[in-house]
């Protein structure tokens, strides 16, 4: 009887050694995984994940080492995890970009308008150009009312062959751009073009720059809000979630 009380304290010690092994394992590994991808998971009232687009959101060529860049190689792959994970229960995407490759920033947007699981975005500094499909892919999006974002026409670098099909295909990229935005958001196809080939804002370019306020004005973005809006936005579209389905195929009829 000595023998097994000599023993419980020993036990104890070793499984608190053990737990805090884990916890220090746990805190390495979300360390790690904020350095590497710019992304962590958080627990609070719900497990969510909190993903960042910043920087220029690099596509089929790698863009110089100075560049802050969202790699779409990383992301993409994040977004299937995330999706396919039991424990993560929502996705807070933290937007901050000058924009970047366009059929990157499509397919990332694409992935994530295309989630089941409940989504926030949240325009934090700019979401320019391809940045505007991304943030409005969410389910619901913010804005904080310092941010801005510039809606413009399909850009391309370098040698560029003056024929009528370079701008067929420009006009059939920058379609795909106007039908994305249309269905995500509240803002009309007619006013979004007139936005984006407006020519008496920018001084080197067309468009038109928006603030945080003139974006939801305009039904580009949900809300005008901050990050513990959209955090509680979030925790309220899981709530939603969780809530049981109506039976739908319930025909009966009272007689």
């Amino acid at each position: 009887m000595k023998q097994n009380e000599l023993n419980n304290p020993n036990e104890e010690e070793t499984s608190d050694i053990d737990q805090n092994e884990q916890e220090e394992a746990t805190n390495e590994q979300e360390a790690n995984g904020i350095i590497q991808s710019g992304s962590v998971t958080t627990k609070g009232k719900h497990i969510i994940h909190c993903l960042t687009i910043i920087g220029q959101v690099e596509g089929h060529y790698i863009l110089p080492s100075q560049n802050k860049t969202t790699k779409y190689e990383h992301v993409m792959p994040q977004l299937v995890a995330i999706e396919q994970d039991n424990e993560i229960e929502g996705l807070l995407i933290m937007i901050n970009t000058v924009g970047g490759d366009v059929e990157a920033g499509l397919a990332i947007a694409e992935l994530i308008s295309g989630m089941k699981k409940p989504t926030v975005s949240i325009v934090l500094g700019g979401g320019h150009s391809i940045g505007v499909p991304l943030a409005v892919s969410a389910k619901k999006s913010f804005i904080v009312p310092s941010a801005t974002m510039t809606i413009h026409p399909v850009r391309m670098n370098g040698l560029v062959l003056g024929i009528p099909q370079t701008l067929s295909y420009f006009e059939k990229m920058q379609e795909r751009i106007v039908n994305f935005v249309i269905m995500n958001s509240r803002i009309t196809a007619k006013r979004f073009r007139k936005l984006m080939m407006n020519t008496g804002e920018l001084v080197m370019d067309v468009g038109t720059v928006l603030n945080g306020k003139e974006a939801v004005k305009e039904g580009l973005i949900d809300e005008l809000g901050n990050l513990s809006d959209a955090i509680e936005c979030l925790n309220s579209l899981i709530d939603e979630a969780k809530l049981p389905k109506e039976d739908t195929n319930d025909t009966s009829h009272d007689n």
